[in-house]
């Protein structure tokens, strides 16, 4: 295990609750090298050979586990594309935790492109939280493009937890999906932006077999003048069900586009969008005014309470 200054180790707590080197398998990455790694009986971790990146392995019947796989960065002028191949075998229950932070306080972007793919083995549960943060004050940006596919056999259940609330100052997520019969994904965004700041996410969900659903939710707050756009697309080929909801506040100049898409093709595909988008409602801030807050204090409980 290499040894990490306090910067690294702040950024390991912020995207990944790490106080401590993990329990269980992981693989911790700095500055575009890995600092330490773990196996165990019943999870593998291997460098690929071909691209940086790494290779999971998960066996048949591992259940209560976890993996850990955040990366850091704290050097400024780090661009980076990292491949990371999960390939999860038949009744597991694992918790997977991965997600980047930047601390960047020099004048050079840095970067860090996350390629995740998951093939979740039949009748598998997995919990996925990916956490990205940006910090320091240097004039170079904090840059992150994650991109995550999922292939889900029949039966498993995929729930994933995406969190961005500080510091990044452009991100572009990607999210594809392949579900068959009686596969379940969940997927749970939390963002928030500020300044001038840009955050897109696009989401394609194929729901291929019967008994199929998806429910994805995005919640999100952008502040002074920045942009996000959100693009939700679920496509129905079997007797399924699918549900996407954007619910969206503004503030200052900030702005939200919001595109739904649903795709059909099959008499009993159920689809359903929900969006929701506008600016804090004035009897929520009077009310909390009223217990003798400030309006600003008030603004910052609600966006809490809202991003919870």
């Amino acid at each position: 295990m290499a040894a990490m200054d306090a910067v690294q180790k702040r950024l390991f707590q912020e995207v990944a609750d790490l106080h401590n080197i993990p329990e269980g398998a992981y693989n911790l990455r700095a500055n575009g090298e890995s600092i330490g790694r773990n196996t165990t009986a019943n999870i593998d971790i291997q460098s690929k050979t071909d691209v940086s990146g790494i290779d999971i392995r998960i066996k048949d019947g591992t259940k209560n586990e976890s993996v850990h796989i955040p990366v850091v960065l704290s050097q400024s002028g780090i661009k980076e594309n990292v491949y990371n191949d999960f390939y999860i075998g038949e009744d597991c229950d694992v918790l997977i935790v991965a997600g980047c932070g930047i601390d960047n306080c020099g004048s050079q972007d840095s970067e860090h492109d996350g390629i995740h793919r998951f093939y979740i083995g039949k009748n598998s549960r997995i919990k996925y939280v990916e956490k990205h943060y940006g910090s320091g004050d240097g004039s170079g940006k904090r840059i992150l493009n994650p991109a995550t596919e999922v292939y889900m056999e029949e039966g498993s259940t995929m729930e994933m937890e995406m969190v961005q609330i500080k510091g990044v100052d452009s991100t572009e997520r990607s999210t594809i999906a392949e579900l068959k019969g009686d596969a379940k994904l969940i997927v749970r965004e939390r963002l928030m932006t500020h300044g001038k700041q840009y955050a897109g996410s696009i989401y394609k969900v194929s729901l291929l077999g019967d008994g199929s659903s998806a429910d994805v939710v995005s919640r999100s707050v952008a502040r002074d003048d920045s942009y996000q756009k959100l693009d939700l697309c679920i496509i129905g080929d079997a007797a399924c069900s699918g549900h996407t909801e954007c619910d969206s506040i503004i503030m200052d100049n900030g702005r939200i586009l919001a595109v739904p898409s649903l795709e059909a093709n099959n008499i009993d595909a159920a689809l359903v969008h929900e969006a929701a988008i506008g600016k804090i409602a004035g009897e929520q801030l009077i009310k909390l005014m009223t217990l003798g807050l400030t309006e600003a204090e008030a603004e910052e409980q609600i966006i809490n309470g809202f991003l919870k």
